[in-house]
């Protein structure tokens, strides 16, 4: 046998060695154990609700237990990075985010994990716009006012912190509109709202969900949304780019990932099974309630709308000299 003869034999042995574990386990999944999935953030959050959702009809249709662990800490670093680091046996998925997957490895120098590479995207789940606020006693009665104060003098925007997308639509706007502001932080949503009320500081972007009955109550007034479509929380609020900001689309968004190395034939089958579920009544209905909206997608689909959201922050952390805290 010729030496390039022994090595074609060689290296087809050597293929069909090591592509034999995974095609077994593809095979036996999920009959092995229960199959949990990481949240990176603590109990009851948007996160939460929707992996318990998923989950619950997720076990129904795999007839095999499905745990939720939350896993929080540093702005979902500390899920993302046990997911990433677990076996990829089709038992472990993580409910990552806009934060965890394209905003974090942009902002932050020193990541434990590669986001780009350490993971299987499977779906994503669904998406949220957030909304440019500004409380009730402010002058601001559209867009172009921001605009226009912020050239004069910079304006003050809050966020539910630092690194959140909430924070990094206000430094999109900086840069797409041309319009000097200043970031100030809050820990979380709720007393960033609260001081947008109370006149402490003027402005802010929010979710839409956290915004609505801020809205409704008329304390606060909503100009535009982030998204590049209009938001069916708040249907009557034009876009940014509807308002002139042309590029502007910001949407907070959930998805579902694997480990990397997790047998292809395992997360396609929990892409599709998840797919029946998002269209079933009752999930669209949870996912309605959460604001989200969902658009049915492949892992190929959701992994090239990572690649392009993690260049598209990359290029605003660039761009706006972002730093983290």
């Amino acid at each position: 046998m010729s030496v390039s003869r022994r090595s074609l034999v060689a290296t087809l042995a050597f293929a069909s060695a090591t592509a034999l574990p995974s095609l077994a386990l593809a095979q036996e999944w999920p009959a092995r154990q229960p199959i949990r999935i990481i949240v990176p953030f603590a109990a009851g959050g948007t996160s939460d609700i929707l992996a318990r959702t998923v989950g619950e009809k997720l076990q129904a249709a795999l007839k095999q237990t499905v745990v939720i662990e939350n896993k929080a800490g540093a702005g979902g670093v500390i899920g993302a990075d046990a997911a990433a680091k677990s076996a990829p046996d089709g038992y472990t998925f993580l409910l990552g985010t806009i934060a965890s997957h394209a905003i974090n490895p942009a902002l932050q120098p020193r990541m434990p994990y590669d986001a780009a590479k350490d993971f299987a995207p499977v779906i994503l789940l669904g998406s949220i716009s957030n909304v440019l606020l500004v409380g009730s006693t402010q002058p601001y009665r559209k867009v172009a006012d921001i605009v226009a104060a912020a050239k004069k003098e910079p304006l003050p925007f809050a966020s539910a912190g630092q690194g959140s997308s909430q924070h990094m639509s206000g430094e999109m706007f900086k840069l797409l509109a041309g319009a000097p502001l200043v970031h100030v932080p809050y820990k979380g949503s709720a007393p960033a709202v609260q001081d947008v009320i109370g006149g402490q500081i003027p402005m802010s972007f929010e979710t839409a969900t956290v915004a609505l009955p801020h809205v409704q109550s008329g304390k606060v007034r909503a100009l535009a949304v982030t998204s590049a479509k209009r938001s069916k929380v708040l249907p009557e609020v034009p876009t940014l780019q509807e308002a002139g900001i042309a590029g502007f689309d910001v949407a907070s968004w959930q998805a579902l990932y694997a480990p990397a190395g997790t047998p292809a034939a395992v997360v396609q089958r929990v892409n599709a099974e998840i797919e029946k579920i998002l269209a079933t009544a009752e999930v669209k209905a949870k996912m309605d309630g959460l604001g989200l909206d969902h658009a049915a997608n492949t892992p190929e689909q959701f992994a090239a709308f990572g690649r392009n959201e993690m260049a598209k922050w990359q290029k605003v952390v660039k761009d706006g000299n972002v730093k983290p805290e």
